[in-house]
């Protein structure tokens, strides 16, 4: 049995994986937390064992935890959550079990060949080329990008995917037009560096709803933003308002801002699939993909992706799908689990 977990600035999943009769991984437990409802990791995971102690039916063998923050020396301090892990003390607290801490977008990218056609809502569909280099990249509390990068076996005809990961969430932001130039010049006073991050995530959305031009009687009224959001800060305006006041209400103003968010993710995902020629495919990750997987069929988030001046023909022959499992992380800390 495998103890796998997918651990967010703002949501854990964790789970309980096993390798069925086909020799397929399977999740046979699994259950949500919220990080601010919890009193630490340790607790929380304690609970979950406690909790699914039936399922222990074999015992634990190794244990993997997809965690949001770069990894150094088997530990991990999370880039928008005051946790820190360390893969030594989850060993010990564990009985002695080999235990490995990854890049939550590095276990994202694991679980991507477990992926049922069923679970990939297509874009763009594109010409997949075998073996070429693939994207996953997630906007979500933060923004993860992690890359697929095909290895080959001694005799070359065999292989499989080795996934390379980084912090692409904090390169520099590029405005895709003068309203998010002007969005950016009143964000950038209030941050140390303006990154994609601030604009393509959860708290993006919300930062493109403060720092857009707002109108007042036809006309163009800068004002004067009190707060960024952020992955940390759960009690001013969220991403999630916003979505549903674009949404459900109609609101102008969060319409608005959803069609840069939008537009702004196709921009980032797509300068990322050219730098690397994705031709096996980009897989759009994270919860805001799921949640908004209708509206980016409506073709913003490709106007974004495509534009790439003399390559436009190129990236549209780039498969584009938005990854529609909840568990994409979940399975892919299993995956990474078995192999240790």
């Amino acid at each position: 049995m495998i103890l796998c977990a997918d651990i967010g600035a703002t949501k854990t999943l964790l789970g309980l994986a096993r390798m069925n009769g086909a020799g397929r991984i399977e999740v046979v437990a699994s259950q949500r937390h919220v990080a601010a409802e919890v009193g630490s990791f340790d607790a929380m995971l304690d609970g979950f064992l406690r909790d699914h102690a039936s399922h222990l039916t074999v015992p634990l063998r190794a244990a993997c935890f997809g965690v949001a923050g770069p990894v150094k020396d088997h530990t991990v301090t999370m880039t928008n959550l005051s946790w820190h892990l360390d893969a030594a003390a989850l060993s010990q607290r564990l009985g002695g079990i080999p235990v490995r801490l990854a890049n939550d977008f590095e276990a994202a990218a694991s679980g991507i060949d477990l992926l049922r056609t069923d679970q990939l809502l297509s874009l763009q569909t594109g010409q997949a080329a075998a073996r070429a280099p693939q994207l996953v990249i997630g906007a979500g509390s933060g923004l993860g990008v992690a890359f697929r990068v095909w290895q080959a076996s001694d005799d070359g005809q065999s292989g499989h995917y080795g996934v390379v990961t980084g912090e692409g969430g904090h390169f520099s932001f590029t405005p895709a037009n003068d309203e998010q130039d002007r969005a950016l010049m009143r964000l950038r006073p209030h941050v140390a560096r303006p990154v994609a991050e601030h604009f393509v995530s959860g708290p993006g959305l919300a930062n493109f709803y403060t720092f857009l031009d707002t109108e007042d009687s036809g006309k163009q009224v800068d004002k004067a933003p009190h707060r960024v959001a952020t992955a940390m800060d759960t009690t001013g305006l969220t991403g999630e308002e916003v979505a549903r006041r674009a949404m459900e209400d109609g609101e102008p103003r969060a319409l608005h801002a959803l069609h840069h968010f939008l537009l702004s993710y196709g921009v980032v995902a797509g300068d990322y699939a050219l730098a690397t020629l994705a031709r096996g495919g980009v897989f759009l990750a994270g919860g805001i993909a799921q949640k908004l997987g209708a509206v980016m069929q409506d073709g913003r988030f490709l106007v974004g992706f495509n534009q790439k001046g003399p390559y436009a023909d190129l990236m549209a022959t780039i498969p584009v799908h938005v990854v529609t499992a909840p568990d994409l992380g979940l399975l892919g800390a299993a995956v990474i689990g078995t192999r240790i």
